[in-house]
């Protein structure tokens, strides 16, 4: 059996917010909470901390997800610890924050702590960002550390979703 956990950027969340309004689009946000409710869809704490930074719907909708966001670990440290010595560029040291090595550590985590179950359980890094030219973005990270890396859409495809 194969069950898919998605580690989710808050680049894909204000795309989604900005293009599928909460109270337009309930049925998109209602299969995005029960992801979150099945402990299917997670993100580090920095995502709420850059997600909050906009203070709009989003914001109000993301401060209620309280299953949705992770405390960072000893292990997830290290593991940014070791991204940043690796690819320093993929943070912009003038950001207020950074969830992008967060998002990578939290996904490496999760994959060793799934290797110890039954049930196969895959982790998956969903981000709007993309590949373009010399600058180092989650995309690439995650294709360095052979995490799987898709946008939103490609999440609801992977879930069967249609709206």
């Amino acid at each position: 059996m194969t069950a898919n956990v998605y580690i989710i950027d808050s680049s894909s969340l204000i795309e989604l917010n900005k293009h599928n309004a909460m109270d337009v689009y309930v049925s998109v946000w209602k299969n995005i909470s029960e992801l979150i409710q099945n402990d299917r869809l997670i993100a580090p704490r920095e995502v709420l901390n850059e997600i909050k930074d906009y203070d709009d719907s989003l914001a109000g909708w993301a401060k209620k997800q309280k299953k949705l966001f992770k405390a960072p670990t000893v292990k997830q440290v290290q593991i940014v610890q070791e991204i940043l010595k690796n690819y320093p560029s993929l943070v912009d040291v003038s950001a207020k924050h950074s969830a992008d090595p967060w998002v990578i550590a939290l996904a490496i985590e999760l994959a060793s702590q799934f290797q110890q179950t039954l049930i196969q359980i895959k982790r998956i890094v969903v981000t709007e960002e993309k590949i373009r030219g010399n600058r180092i973005k989650i995309p690439y990270v995650c294709n360095q550390k052979a995490v799987e890396c898709i946008d939103i859409v490609e999440m609801f495809r992977t879930e069967g979703w249609k709206f």
